[in-house]
This record gives structure tokens, C-alpha cells and sequence, in this order.
């Protein structure tokens, strides 16, 4: 009589984001889980008993929150939309998954420190957000710490993919659009693609590992750039013959207030779960191999 093998269950919410994305792409390697990709068509995670009721049907082993309000800019005046899905939702699925006996693990920002430090953010460095953006994830944050029984806070910086919205795809359009691009140079951090991010999530999962209380981690890919060596390197990697120019923040004003500095001392994670992180320019090379080849 051949034993069958009950699969994994794992519940991805904000499936359609570029976190969310990536994990779908890897997915098929975990033949051991079994996925339910989620996005606000799929599931209401503002509403406790639609969530409730979602992980009562299927019975997750883990949830994965990828789901966030992400546009810093506009949240400078819209936060309480941004605190409801950045804060009050967290804390829905960490009750929900608290109840239910599934592992919460749950992604959040650099943007929860105020950028002053000068050398790496280890996980117990004074949090200190300033702009709307980061007060909604650091509401998310203590949310998952009040209520849930088992959870992993996974603060990540700089999110790039080949899905969605974000810095690389802007820099390619406008260095085909135009001849030069002015990037600030005084706020640095570590560019990470998605992709690596997804995989160090599914690395925990299979791991095994047993999780007390709430636990936090930061990823981000090895090295350190400012936004304007990462422009540099994305016209370098994609051959646009586009020049960048180096300017100060005071000179690109937005509404929102981004961290000067968002370096993470990531050796937690390494010891933890034996994970080891790329370099930041070898993933952008890999991001962007996907990124010409699907522009031809």
C-alpha cells in the first residue's frame, strides 16, 4: 500500500504584486506545497471573517502576507487607507492564523527606520518611520507582535522585479525615451530582486523549523548602492546609451521622505536558516536578462 503524501498548504495574499508574482514562478519547485494565490479579487484581507473563512476552507500550513498599499508618495495623503491595509490587515491574519495554528509570515520596509544610521540595521535597532508609508508598515509590524502565536516579520528594501511597477523597468523606459536621467546619489541601500526574496521565503518554509511567538529578519541582496549606481548599472546591464547624472535629494523633492541610509545587517537570517544571498548586481543581470528578452 503506497502512503500518500498530505501537501503543504500555503496561502499567498497579494498574489498579483511583484513579491507575490515571483512566488508563483517558483512555486512548481516545491512540489511539497500546495498554493492558493490570493489578491483582493480573491480575498478581502481587511475583513476578518472573509479571512476567516478562507483559511478555514483550506486549512494553511503557512500564509504569506505579500499583500501592502505600496505607493509612498500618495500614502502622505491617503494613510489611513494605507494604515488599513499596512496595519489593521496584518493584525486581521495574525489573529486568524493565531486561531487556526498557521504560521504568519509577513513582509515589511526599511522604511520603518528613519535612515540616520551609518552602519547596518540589525533587527533590534529603534524603529523610527518618518512618513505615512513607513508609521502604516511599522503599525503592521506591532500588529502581527500583539496577536499572533506564530510569526516571522521578513523587512525587506529596494523591491525590483520583472513584474509589476518598479525602479528598473522606469529607469529602462526613460533611458530609451531620453539621453540623460538625473538619480539622487546621497540615499543608498540594497537593490533585491523579488525573485531572491521569494526564494529565501520558501527556504524558511521548508526548513521546518519550529517558530515561537514573532520573530524578525532582514533580507535584502548583498552589497550596497545609491540610487544612482543602480541606474548606472541597470544602462550598463541593458546597453541603452543613456547617461546618468548624480544629483542630492534636495534637488529631486517628492512628498514622502525616503530613508537616507537602508543598509541591513542580514546575519540572523544567514545563521537562522543557513541562507546565502546574492549579490545585488548578479541578480539585477538576472532580472534583466528576463526583462530584454521579453522586449524582443
Amino acid at each position: 500500500m503506497t502512503e500518500t503524501t498530505i501537501p503543504r498548504v500555503i496561502l499567498v495574499t497579494g498574489a498579483n504584486g511583484q513579491l507575490g508574482n515571483e512566488l508563483r514562478v517558483l512555486a512548481p519547485m516545491h512540489p511539497g506545497l500546495q498554493f492558493h494565490f490570493t489578491d483582493v479579487g480573491e480575498l478581502d484581507i481587511t475583513s476578518e471573517p472573509a479571512v476567516m473563512a478562507m483559511v478555514e476552507r483550506i486549512r494553511p500550513l503557512v500564509i504569506i502576507n505579500c499583500a501592502a498599499y505600496t505607493a509612498v508618495d500618495r500614502a502622505e495623503q491617503d494613510e489611513e487607507k494605507a494604515t488599513l491595509l499596512n496595519g489593521t490587515a496584518p493584525g486581521i491574519l495574525a489573529r486568524v492564523a493565531g486561531e487556526t495554528g498557521a504560521l504568519l509570515i509577513h513582509v515589511s520596509t526599511d522604511y520603518i527606520f528613519d535612515g540616520r544610521a551609518c552602519t547596518p540595521y540589525a533587527e533590534d535597532h529603534p524603529v523610527a518611520p518618518n512618513s505615512a508609508y513607513g508609521r502604516s508598515k511599522l503599525s503592521g509590524e506591532l500588529q502581527v507582535m500583539a496577536h499572533a502565536k506564530q510569526a516571522i516579520i521578513l523587512r525587506t528594501s529596494w523591491l525590483y522585479s520583472s513584474f509589476g511597477h518598479n525602479f528598473v523597468k522606469t529607469m529602462m523606459k526613460s533611458g530609451r525615451e531620453r539621453g540623460h536621467l538625473r538619480v539622487v546619489f546621497d540615499q543608498a541601500g540594497s537593490p533585491t530582486y523579488a525573485r531572491d526574496l521569494a526564494d529565501a521565503i520558501l527556504q524558511i518554509i521548508e526548513s521546518g523549523q519550529s517558530v515561537q511567538g514573532t520573530e524578525v529578519y532582514h533580507y535584502a541582496n548583498e552589497g550596497v548602492a545609491s540610487w544612482y549606481d543602480f541606474a548606472l548599472a541597470i544602462m550598463e546591464i541593458s546597453g541603452i546609451p543613456c547617461t546618468v547624472s548624480p544629483i542630492l535629494t534636495k534637488e529631486y523633492p517628492l512628498p514622502a521622505t525616503r530613508p537616507a541610509y537602508s543598509v541591513f545587517d542580514k546575519a540572523k537570517i544567514k545563521e537562522r536558516y543557513g541562507i546565502a544571498i546574492p549579490y545585488w548586481r548578479e541578480s539585477l543581470k538576472r532580472c534583466m536578462a528576463l526583462l530584454v528578452t521579453s522586449d524582443k
